[in-house]
């Protein structure tokens, strides 16, 4: 059986866990706050991030949430993520990236920082100024994600792809954060509203971060 380090809001670690639901792949969650810096966790990646999956019986291990998707993608045939033509398989893997690096590096990254870092390790306030400018780039990428849906059936052409599950995970730690601001946002509202609604993610709303409460919308599908 598979073993999944990760912790509830690690965005990196729901993109995993998405992808696993829709490939029906079996695994158990390990939880792994990575600032703690295990020794055992440092022994199986010394970058010390999340996702980690570990298989034991198959001496496999796996690290970085794009080297994992791809992994299952490459072994498991149920449900293709990363399909299509040469040039559509490059658009998933562009706007994968996008929202790996950009959406993370502008909106959730700093969310995470102000919202659940200095709460639980730093035991400081945020600060009111990175938020507001976090909020003010989820706007601009959201806009462009409208863009996306407004042409296309799902972000990445018309079927559902790896890069909708990238989005939908990050999307949805910025939203458990309060990050999100839907107001003006409709194509990706409703395209949100449905993703919510699929089984591999009822689990993800389920959870929660201690002491961090999300926004009474947070779980609903219809909102």
């Amino acid at each position: 059986m598979w073993l999944l380090y990760q912790f509830p809001l690690c965005p990196f670690s729901r993109k995993v866990r998405l992808l696993l639901g829709e490939k029906g792949v079996g695994y158990d969650l390990v939880r792994e706050s990575p600032w703690a810096m295990r020794d055992e966790f440092l022994d199986l990646n010394p970058a010390g991030t999340t996702p980690v999956m570990e298989d034991e019986e198959k001496g496999i291990t796996l690290i970085d949430s794009q080297a994992i998707c791809e992994y299952f993608e490459e072994t498991v045939e149920k449900f293709p993520l990363i399909s299509g033509t040469a040039a559509g398989r490059a658009e998933v893997r562009r706007l994968t990236a996008f929202f790996d690096q950009n959406f993370y590096g502008d909106v959730v990254g700093p969310l995470l920082h102000e919202r659940m870092k200095k709460r639980l390790i730093e035991r400081a306030p945020p600060d009111a100024r990175i938020l507001r400018e976090a909020m003010k780039r989820a706007n601009v990428h959201m806009d462009y994600m409208d863009y996306l849906l407004d042409h296309r059936s799902w972000m990445a052409g018309g079927t559902l792809s790896l890069a909708d599950i990238a989005a939908a995970a990050h999307l949805s730690v910025a939203d458990y954060l309060g990050g999100i601001d839907w107001q003006g946002h409709e194509p990706v509202r409703r395209w949100y509203a449905g993703f919510k609604s699929r089984p591999s993610f009822r689990p993800l709303l389920s959870e929660r971060m201690e002491v961090i409460t999300p926004p009474p919308h947070y779980e609903k599908p219809d909102f």
